[in-house]
């Protein structure tokens, strides 16, 4: 079995889910080609798993201070090298492609008649679950931006859907906690305002990843470049995460019971909607701007909640090695069945 697998690689969240697709897909004997776009290919990192991979520029959304910026999104789109790089993707000696919200593998795919698997959050969407900030702009992004065929949709609980449990790596988790060590990850803030917001709780230890890392006034404030080795170890014995609402994040602090402070997106339907589903089942706390007052509450807080979640990428390798016949209600209760949600208190 021959795959084509776009990944859309905007935000880390799905290159993560990727990298536990690509173990559970490589030890099936399954060979897989994988196309990252949505970052200049000199901006990925920690990719050896996905061997010879592609990029592109794709499509993705230009950010500026926490906000999405439509009209900066339609300058930087460069439609024209788009329709080049779909006509120049030739999909026909896959047996299957699959696309995590990636457009340039989804529109391919489409024009040659070939069948695309999507896998991601996006896709939970596409039913009747938490949403925020949904409005037609919204819907049409989410319905036209990386179409597919059959989607699986991921999110933290099913709410009566025929969804699946996130695609998350499910190491052993760390024995020890620092309960003054928060990581911070708000990459589509400005540093400064970080700083700012973090620098009056000097009693707390913060580990912040950036792009851009540059030494702070402050001993209590610490800047990271971007490495998923280095930031799954400091990650590891925290207590807590300070971090947009991306899905993927979200989930692996969940399954490490490491309790959550979300601020999204602002005019970012999934963000927000993630955001909304945290606060909504008790999972996280969020917070709508850069607020000291919110900041410190959560602080405060010693409550979290830790999910056990099965290892889902095996479960949807299998079924595509069972031919993709149509998810059945006893399969997804059946995977729902192995999640188990834990409150504590440290």
């Amino acid at each position: 079995m021959k795959l084509f697998y776009g990944v859309q690689g905007t935000g880390n969240g799905h290159i993560s889910r990727a990298r536990t697709m690509a173990r559970e897909l490589y030890a099936a004997g399954i060979e897989v080609d994988f196309l990252f776009t949505g970052r200049a290919s000199d901006a990925y990192f920690d990719m050896d798993i996905f061997r010879n991979y592609q990029t592109r520029p794709g499509l993705t959304f230009a950010v500026h201070k926490g906000n999405v910026n439509f009209l900066q999104t339609g300058i930087n789109s460069h439609p024209k090298q788009f329709f080049q790089d779909k006509a120049a993707l030739d999909l026909s000696k896959y047996d299957l492609v699959i696309s995590d919200f990636e457009p340039l593998t989804s529109w391919a795919a489409k024009h040659q008649g070939k069948t695309v698997l999507g896998i991601g959050h996006q896709y939970a969407f596409d039913y009747p679950i938490p949403k925020k900030g949904y409005n037609p702009l919204a819907a049409n992004i989410l319905k036209y931006f990386a179409p597919v065929s059959i989607g699986i949709g991921l999110h933290w609980q099913q709410f009566g859907q025929p969804i699946l449990p996130p695609v998350i790596d499910t190491p052993e988790l760390s024995a020890t906690i620092i309960k003054n060590k928060i990581i911070v990850y708000l990459p589509f803030e400005e540093l400064e305002d970080i700083c700012k917001l973090l620098q009056p709780f000097t009693e707390y230890d913060f580990h912040v990843y950036c792009n851009e890392p540059k030494p702070t006034a402050h001993s209590h404030i610490q800047c990271h470049p971007l490495s998923r080795e280095k930031f799954q170890r400091d990650w590891a014995d925290a207590i807590g995460i300070i971090s947009n609402a991306g899905f993927e994040l979200a989930s692996e602090s969940l399954r490490a019971g490491k309790k959550i402070l979300a601020k999204p997106l602002h005019s970012q339907m999934e963000q927000a909607s993630n955001a909304f589903a945290l606060q909504h089942l008790g999972f996280g706390q969020t917070m709508y701007e850069l607020e000291q007052q919110t900041l410190a509450n959560w602080l405060d807080d010693q409550r979290a909640v830790q999910v056990t979640y099965p290892n889902v990428a095996a479960k949807i390798v299998q079924w595509m090695l069972e031919g993709m016949p149509p998810l059945a209600h006893n399969f997804i209760a059946s995977v729902w069945d192995e999640v188990n949600v834990l409150r504590i208190r440290y």
